[in-house]
């Protein structure tokens, strides 16, 4: 299977591998700390960071070790975001599920859109069995979009992530391909 070419279209976005130019937009969505305030690593500093990462997904992509996509609008063309799959496990069957919109884009229904989209690729195109998902527990957004998406809260781990001198536990949820969606 040949991850590189993959291209997923949903009603109003098209997903699709990260590309060099979309290097401004990306560091222009995750430099912004609104955006950053519930992940594991910091905002960007410079759009070195947006090229690296952009670099990595191709990577990961030749490697089949993840799946990150671009989210683009179809009407403008623009770069919303990005969706991916990490810590693919072929022989486990399973791998875990991210996502991260600019903030213009936030209670529009982007992620509950191509998260389905998403999802049932990974289910019908890659036989994955179990999809995995770990937000901070304040996180009360993603936790809802999580649940629309079927998933279900498996656990909760103390004191799990330190970004920046700040600690933070983490929300574990799960979804399974016979589970009901």
């Amino acid at each position: 299977m040949q991850l590189t070419s993959i291209k997923l279209d949903t009603e109003r976005f098209t997903l699709r591998p990260l590309i060099s130019q979309d290097a401004e937009a990306l560091f222009a969505i995750f430099s912004d700390t609104d955006v950053m305030r519930y992940w594991n690593t910091p905002p960007w500093d410079s759009l070195h960071d947006a090229t690296q990462f952009i670099k990595q997904s191709h990577e990961d992509l030749t490697t089949q070790k993840a799946l990150t996509l671009a989210i683009v609008s179809k009407g403008d063309k623009a770069l919303i975001g990005k969706c991916l799959l990490f810590s693919l496990d072929k022989e486990s069957r399973r791998a875990e599920i991210g996502f991260g919109i600019a903030k213009s884009q936030w209670g529009q229904g982007v992620i509950p859109e191509i998260g389905t989209a998403l999802i049932d690729y990974a289910f019908s195109t890659l036989k994955l069995r179990r999809i995995e998902a770990e937000i901070d527990p304040a996180n009360i957004g993603s936790a809802k979009v999580l649940a629309k998406l079927g998933f279900t809260k498996e656990g909760h781990l103390r004191a799990r992530w330190e970004i920046a001198g700040d600690v933070s536990d983490s929300a574990l949820y799960g979804l399974l391909a016979s589970d009901p969606r």
